[in-house]
Order: C-alpha cells, then structure tokens, then sequence
C-alpha cells in the first residue's frame, strides 16, 4: 500500500536562503586566513568558479566551474560569443548573482584573450576578469 502525500502537499514550504559566510582566500599570499561574507564571499565565489575547469574534480558538482578546455585551437570568433556564454553560464548557478555583462574582450598576444565582464550580485557589482587561451 503506498502512503497518502495528500496532507503532506498541502504544507507550506519556503525557500531557505544558504549564508555566504565563508573561509577567505588571499590569493596574493596563497593562504586561507579569516573569513568573508556578502560582497568579498560573492568576488571570491566567482573567481573559484571562472577558475575551476567544470567536470575535472571530483570534489566539486558537474554544475560548478567552467569549461574551457575544448576551446584550444578554435578561431577567435567562435571563442569570444562561447566565452560569454559559457561564463554568464557558469555564474549564474549561483543564485547570488543575477546577471552577468559588460564583456570585453583584449587579445593581449596571440592564442590569448583576456575577458573582462560585470557580475551584478545581490551584494552590489563585482568587475572580474578572466585570461584564456585559445
């Protein structure tokens, strides 16, 4: 016999929001030191996540990171519009930031592009960038 879900879909549920407290990274010392929260969690979140090549670590969900392997060797006006996807893509799982634009794209030397871009988030914008080569 199988239980009766009626009572139980008639049960308000809300959306419980997760913290964004977490450890702080400094990059430029390459430690974990203290804590962030709001804005610099969210700046930090984003670098991980445009720094992490998606489906390579078992640690993480195949939802997370970002792929950018495949571009190798791929002309540069399929690699700009894939990278603005794949980013805004790659962002957007997070449900802190809203939208991401403002991309700009600089080819500082050849078989490289440095993408710059805008991540509106609950906490405020954040401008992150991004060196690929392709």
């Amino acid at each position: 016999m199988i239980p009766s879900t009626a009572g139980f879909l008639d049960k308000d549920f809300g959306i419980e929001e997760q913290p964004s407290f977490t450890y702080k990274m400094q990059t430029n010392e390459n430690l974990v030191r203290g804590y962030a929260d709001g804005l610099e969690a969210v700046k930090q979140a984003i670098f991980k996540i445009i720094m992490t090549e998606r489906y390579q670590y078992i640690m993480y969900s195949w939802n997370y990171g970002i792929e950018l392997q495949d571009l190798f060797g791929e002309p540069v006006t399929f690699v700009c519009p894939e990278l603005r996807r794949r980013i805004s893509e790659a962002l957007l799982w997070d449900d802190r930031i809203g939208s991401v634009d403002n991309f700009e794209f600089d080819f500082p030397r050849k078989g490289v592009v440095h993408v710059a871009f805008t991540a509106h988030t609950a906490f405020g914008d954040v401008q992150a960038e991004r060196e690929v080569n392709f």
